[in-house]
């Protein structure tokens, strides 16, 4: 390393260990600082300009370092210039205005419609149970997110036209089918509902209160282990599992916006993303080209 460069992060590692930094932190920092010397040895730090850090991130990014990576990378690069700002050794930073790129995003969790199923069709036990099997079964339904889901009062149930009052995010109202299964689950339910004096809500607690959210988590963990789910099954999944299998039978984009209440198409287009992971496990499984040979054959 260039000893310009050298007596800089050395600097800088000593201002860090005055601040109380961690020493696993002066290290990662001091990682990421000879990375960006080993880039740019042929120029003294104060000289630096925008460009040159952007090429180096264009350099990185090239050798296949993950979003997350070069994000944390020029972060620590942005640290340094601003140290040396606020010192006077330079006018301006040369990482203002630059951005790492975005990382990709994460694909929601979802079951199989198999497993959906099987999830759905486990035989309650108790009262609890069939509470519980009337939520899980609208919330697949309907695609209702957790905080939909508690915050349903008994009028909002239509059982005669099988239909839903929701109000989504931004008291967004909207008004949602629900398909024969869930309404079953709800006729079984209603019967055994015990409200406390003046309570409104659809789905009580065992206090005939409203039905928290943690606890509705905390059931459908439970139901999914009794009913041997390989899957760590969590309340969003139902939703993600309901536009993923309306999306595949359908594929009708704006349907789904609709029904999950989306304001924004890109919000719902991440199910494309899966329907097209269905798409090419079935193409792999299926087409004579693509199934792969045993090592046997």
């Amino acid at each position: 390393m260039e000893a310009h460069w050298q007596g800089l992060i050395d600097a800088f590692d000593d201002q860090l260990r005055l601040a109380a930094r961690s020493e696993h932190t002066r290290l990662a920092y001091r990682r990421d600082l000879t990375r960006l010397a080993e880039l740019l040895a042929d120029t003294v730090p104060a000289a630096v300009d925008g460009p040159q850090i952007q090429r180096a991130l264009g350099q990185l990014r090239r050798e296949e370092l993950s979003p997350r990576t070069l994000a944390r990378m020029l972060s620590t690069w942005r640290s340094l210039y601003d140290w040396m700002v606020r010192r006077d050794w330079i006018a301006a930073t040369p990482c203002a205005g630059l951005r790492a790129p975005r990382a990709g995003k994460r694909l929601p969790n979802v079951l199989s419609v198999d497993g959906a199923m099987h999830l759905l069709d486990s035989a309650p036990e108790d009262e609890h149970d069939i509470r519980d099997q009337a939520i899980f079964e609208l919330m697949y339904s309907s695609g209702l997110r957790l905080s939909e889901t508690v915050a349903l009062n008994l009028s909002d149930i239509d059982l005669g036209e099988g239909l839903v009052k929701v109000h989504g995010k931004g008291n967004r109202e909207r008004i949602l089918p629900v398909g024969k299964q869930a309404l079953a689950a709800l006729h079984r339910w209603l019967p055994l509902r015990q409200p406390a004096e003046g309570e409104e809500a659809l789905f009580l607690s065992r206090r005939g209160s409203r039905i928290s959210s943690r606890q509705l988590a905390r059931r459908l963990d439970s139901w999914a282990l009794r009913s041997g789910s390989e899957q760590h099954v969590h309340p969003h999944m139902l939703r993600h599992s309901f536009a993923s299998h309306m999306l595949q039978s359908s594929g009708d984009l704006r349907a789904v916006q609709e029904l999950l209440g989306h304001a924004n198409l890109a919000t719902t287009q991440i199910y494309t993303s899966l329907d097209f992971q269905h798409l090419a496990k079935v193409y792999d499984g299926a087409h004579p080209r693509a199934r792969k040979k045993n090592s046997d054959e």
